[in-house]
Protein backbone atom coordinates (compact mmCIF):
# COMPACT_ATOMS: atom_id res chain seq x y z
CA UNK A 1 0.00 0.00 0.00
CA UNK A 2 1.24 2.95 -0.89
CA UNK A 3 1.53 6.16 2.09
CA UNK A 4 -1.35 7.88 2.39
CA UNK A 5 -0.74 11.94 1.74
CA UNK A 6 -2.99 12.62 5.39
CA UNK A 7 -2.77 10.20 8.12
CA UNK A 8 -4.67 11.64 11.08
CA UNK A 9 -5.21 9.18 14.61
CA UNK A 10 -7.40 9.99 17.49
CA UNK A 11 -7.30 14.06 17.02
CA UNK A 12 -8.29 15.89 20.13
CA UNK A 13 -8.32 19.78 19.69
CA UNK A 14 -9.41 21.56 23.01
CA UNK A 15 -9.72 25.32 23.72
CA UNK A 16 -9.84 27.21 27.38
CA UNK A 17 -12.29 29.83 27.36
CA UNK A 18 -11.88 30.99 30.71
CA UNK A 19 -13.94 28.27 33.33
CA UNK A 20 -14.65 26.18 30.34
CA UNK A 21 -13.43 23.55 27.71
CA UNK A 22 -14.25 23.62 24.38
CA UNK A 23 -13.86 20.44 22.51
CA UNK A 24 -13.56 21.44 18.88
CA UNK A 25 -12.59 17.60 17.72
CA UNK A 26 -13.30 14.80 19.82
CA UNK A 27 -10.81 12.02 18.49
CA UNK A 28 -11.26 12.54 14.46
CA UNK A 29 -9.17 9.65 12.50
CA UNK A 30 -8.69 10.10 8.66
CA UNK A 31 -6.44 8.80 6.19
CA UNK A 32 -6.49 10.43 2.75
CA UNK A 33 -4.66 8.13 0.00
CA UNK A 34 -2.87 9.79 -2.88
CA UNK A 35 -4.80 11.47 -5.99
CA UNK A 36 -7.94 11.42 -3.89
CA UNK A 37 -10.56 14.41 -4.11
CA UNK A 38 -12.60 14.81 -0.55
CA UNK A 39 -14.55 17.27 0.60
CA UNK A 40 -14.63 18.12 4.21
CA UNK A 41 -18.32 19.41 5.20
CA UNK A 42 -20.06 20.97 8.51
CA UNK A 43 -21.96 23.75 9.74
CA UNK A 44 -20.30 26.40 12.16
CA UNK A 45 -18.96 24.93 15.49
CA UNK A 46 -18.81 21.58 14.07
CA UNK A 47 -15.13 21.42 14.01
CA UNK A 48 -13.94 21.34 9.99
CA UNK A 49 -12.14 24.86 9.87
CA UNK A 50 -10.29 23.73 13.46
CA UNK A 51 -9.92 20.22 11.44
CA UNK A 52 -8.47 22.07 8.42
CA UNK A 53 -5.95 24.42 10.28
CA UNK A 54 -4.84 20.98 11.66
CA UNK A 55 -4.37 19.29 8.49
CA UNK A 56 -2.68 22.94 7.06
CA UNK A 57 -0.27 23.09 9.72
CA UNK A 58 -1.63 26.01 10.98
CA UNK A 59 -2.73 24.44 14.56
CA UNK A 60 -1.58 21.85 16.39
CA UNK A 61 -3.66 19.36 18.03
CA UNK A 62 -4.28 18.60 21.77
CA UNK A 63 -3.62 14.80 21.74
CA UNK A 64 -3.42 12.33 19.10
CA UNK A 65 -1.14 12.15 15.83
CA UNK A 66 -1.03 13.69 12.40
CA UNK A 67 1.76 12.71 9.53
CA UNK A 68 1.38 15.04 6.12
CA UNK A 69 2.94 12.79 3.47
CA UNK A 70 4.49 10.65 5.83
CA UNK A 71 6.47 13.19 8.36
CA UNK A 72 4.77 13.88 12.12
CA UNK A 73 4.18 17.26 12.14
CA UNK A 74 4.51 17.02 16.24
CA UNK A 75 8.17 16.85 16.01
CA UNK A 76 8.87 20.34 14.02
CA UNK A 77 9.19 23.81 15.32
CA UNK A 78 7.07 26.64 13.91
CA UNK A 79 9.76 28.04 11.28
CA UNK A 80 10.48 23.84 10.79
CA UNK A 81 6.51 23.73 10.05
CA UNK A 82 6.59 26.78 7.51
CA UNK A 83 9.05 25.19 5.26
CA UNK A 84 6.77 22.26 5.41
CA UNK A 85 4.02 23.42 4.52
CA UNK A 86 5.21 25.73 1.62
CA UNK A 87 6.61 22.28 0.10
CA UNK A 88 4.09 20.16 1.01
CA UNK A 89 0.75 22.22 0.94
CA UNK A 90 -0.90 24.32 -1.74
CA UNK A 91 -3.66 26.51 -0.05
CA UNK A 92 -6.84 28.22 -1.82
CA UNK A 93 -8.68 30.46 0.85
CA UNK A 94 -12.32 32.14 0.25
CA UNK A 95 -10.66 35.41 0.25
CA UNK A 96 -7.97 34.27 -2.73
CA UNK A 97 -4.89 35.98 -0.06
CA UNK A 98 -3.69 37.84 -3.06
CA UNK A 99 -0.92 40.63 -2.93
CA UNK A 100 -2.77 44.01 -3.76
CA UNK A 101 -0.41 45.70 -6.11
CA UNK A 102 1.79 42.11 -7.44
CA UNK A 103 0.84 40.87 -10.77
CA UNK A 104 -0.35 37.88 -11.56
CA UNK A 105 2.81 35.85 -12.83
CA UNK A 106 5.06 37.61 -9.38
CA UNK A 107 1.78 36.33 -7.46
CA UNK A 108 2.16 32.75 -8.78
CA UNK A 109 6.37 32.70 -8.25
CA UNK A 110 6.10 33.32 -4.46
CA UNK A 111 6.07 29.74 -3.45
CA UNK A 112 9.23 29.18 -5.60
CA UNK A 113 10.65 32.53 -4.31
CA UNK A 114 10.51 31.10 -0.89
CA UNK A 115 11.75 27.65 -1.82
CA UNK A 116 14.74 28.94 -3.23
CA UNK A 117 14.00 28.44 -7.17
CA UNK A 118 16.29 30.86 -9.62
CA UNK A 119 14.89 33.79 -11.42
CA UNK A 120 14.06 32.33 -14.78
CA UNK A 121 12.67 29.31 -13.75
CA UNK A 122 10.44 30.82 -11.50
CA UNK A 123 8.75 32.64 -14.41
CA UNK A 124 8.41 29.95 -16.85
CA UNK A 125 6.66 27.55 -14.21
CA UNK A 126 4.51 30.18 -12.84
CA UNK A 127 3.72 30.95 -16.64
CA UNK A 128 3.15 26.99 -17.08
CA UNK A 129 0.56 27.59 -13.82
CA UNK A 130 -1.18 30.32 -14.98
CA UNK A 131 -1.82 28.74 -18.58
CA UNK A 132 -3.24 25.62 -16.89
CA UNK A 133 -5.47 27.13 -14.92
CA UNK A 134 -6.71 28.92 -17.89
CA UNK A 135 -5.15 32.74 -17.05
CA UNK A 136 -2.27 32.79 -19.45
CA UNK A 137 -3.26 35.97 -21.04
CA UNK A 138 -3.48 37.45 -17.79
CA UNK A 139 0.30 37.31 -16.95
CA UNK A 140 0.43 41.11 -15.87
CA UNK A 141 -2.80 42.34 -14.86
CA UNK A 142 -2.93 43.03 -10.59
CA UNK A 143 -5.75 41.50 -8.35
CA UNK A 144 -7.96 44.83 -9.10
CA UNK A 145 -7.86 44.30 -12.94
CA UNK A 146 -9.19 40.72 -12.48
CA UNK A 147 -12.79 38.95 -11.43
CA UNK A 148 -13.58 37.22 -8.39
CA UNK A 149 -13.57 33.95 -10.49
CA UNK A 150 -10.04 34.88 -11.97
CA UNK A 151 -8.68 36.02 -8.97
CA UNK A 152 -9.13 32.52 -7.52
CA UNK A 153 -7.66 31.10 -10.67
CA UNK A 154 -3.97 32.97 -9.78
CA UNK A 155 -4.67 31.71 -6.08
CA UNK A 156 -4.93 28.13 -7.39
CA UNK A 157 -2.19 28.35 -10.25
CA UNK A 158 -0.40 29.57 -6.73
CA UNK A 159 -1.07 27.20 -4.90
CA UNK A 160 -0.06 24.19 -7.93
CA UNK A 161 3.19 26.04 -8.85
CA UNK A 162 5.46 24.10 -6.37
CA UNK A 163 3.62 20.77 -6.90
CA UNK A 164 2.91 20.21 -3.73
CA UNK A 165 1.29 16.45 -2.65
CA UNK A 166 -1.64 18.48 -1.28
CA UNK A 167 -4.18 20.90 -2.10
CA UNK A 168 -5.68 22.31 0.97
CA UNK A 169 -9.29 24.72 -0.39
CA UNK A 170 -11.30 26.07 2.45
CA UNK A 171 -14.41 27.36 1.06
CA UNK A 172 -12.58 27.82 -2.53
CA UNK A 173 -15.83 28.82 -3.85
CA UNK A 174 -17.37 31.10 -1.26
CA UNK A 175 -17.02 34.60 -2.65
CA UNK A 176 -17.93 33.14 -6.32
CA UNK A 177 -21.16 34.08 -8.50
CA UNK A 178 -22.59 30.55 -10.36
CA UNK A 179 -20.60 30.63 -13.38
CA UNK A 180 -17.29 31.28 -11.51
CA UNK A 181 -18.22 28.78 -9.11
CA UNK A 182 -18.66 26.48 -11.55
CA UNK A 183 -15.60 27.07 -13.64
CA UNK A 184 -12.86 26.94 -10.51
CA UNK A 185 -14.88 23.48 -9.67
CA UNK A 186 -14.12 22.10 -13.12
CA UNK A 187 -10.63 23.17 -12.67
CA UNK A 188 -10.81 21.01 -9.39
CA UNK A 189 -12.25 18.24 -11.33
CA UNK A 190 -9.75 18.20 -13.68
CA UNK A 191 -6.71 18.62 -11.23
CA UNK A 192 -8.21 15.18 -9.55
CA UNK A 193 -8.47 13.51 -13.20
CA UNK A 194 -4.69 14.23 -13.37
CA UNK A 195 -3.94 12.37 -9.88
CA UNK A 196 -3.72 15.59 -7.71
CA UNK A 197 -4.70 15.17 -4.00
CA UNK A 198 -7.57 17.63 -2.89
CA UNK A 199 -9.05 18.43 0.38
CA UNK A 200 -12.17 20.86 -0.27
CA UNK A 201 -13.67 22.34 3.05
CA UNK A 202 -17.48 23.64 2.46
CA UNK A 203 -20.53 24.15 3.72
CA UNK A 204 -22.61 23.67 0.70
CA UNK A 205 -23.43 20.24 -0.97
CA UNK A 206 -24.14 21.06 -4.22
CA UNK A 207 -19.80 21.60 -3.99
CA UNK A 208 -19.28 18.78 -2.09
CA UNK A 209 -21.21 16.55 -4.16
CA UNK A 210 -18.21 17.28 -6.83
CA UNK A 211 -15.38 15.53 -4.92
CA UNK A 212 -15.19 11.64 -4.91
CA UNK A 213 -15.58 11.17 -1.03
CA UNK A 214 -17.42 13.64 1.42
CA UNK A 215 -16.31 13.88 4.96
CA UNK A 216 -19.35 15.02 7.08
CA UNK A 217 -18.20 16.63 10.75
CA UNK A 218 -20.93 17.34 14.07
CA UNK A 219 -19.32 18.39 17.20
CA UNK A 220 -16.35 17.43 16.48
CA UNK A 221 -16.81 14.13 15.31
CA UNK A 222 -16.67 12.19 11.90
CA UNK A 223 -20.36 10.97 11.34
CA UNK A 224 -20.47 10.16 7.79
CA UNK A 225 -17.39 9.12 5.55
CA UNK A 226 -18.98 8.10 2.15
CA UNK A 227 -17.35 7.20 -1.30
CA UNK A 228 -18.94 9.12 -4.17
CA UNK A 229 -16.85 7.45 -7.41
CA UNK A 230 -17.31 3.72 -7.11
CA UNK A 231 -14.49 2.61 -5.08
CA UNK A 232 -13.94 0.84 -1.75
CA UNK A 233 -15.48 2.64 1.37
CA UNK A 234 -12.19 4.31 2.81
CA UNK A 235 -13.29 3.08 6.64
CA UNK A 236 -13.81 -0.93 5.67
CA UNK A 237 -10.42 -1.87 5.82
CA UNK A 238 -8.95 0.77 8.30
CA UNK A 239 -11.76 0.50 10.42
CA UNK A 240 -14.16 3.87 11.54
CA UNK A 241 -13.16 6.91 10.56
CA UNK A 242 -14.77 8.34 13.91
CA UNK A 243 -13.51 7.62 17.47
Amino acid sequence: MTRPVIAVERVVKSYAMGDLTVHALRGVSLRIERGDYVAIMGSSGSGKSTLMNILGCLDAPTSGSYLLDGIDVRAYDDDDLADIRNRKIGFVFQSFNLVPRTRALAQVELPLAYAGVGRAARRRRAAEALRAVGMGDRLDHLPSELSGGQQQRVAVARALVASPPLLLADEPTGNLDSRSTEDVLSIFNALSAHGRTIVLITHESEVAERAKRVIRLIDGRIVEDRRLDGAPDPTAASGSAAA
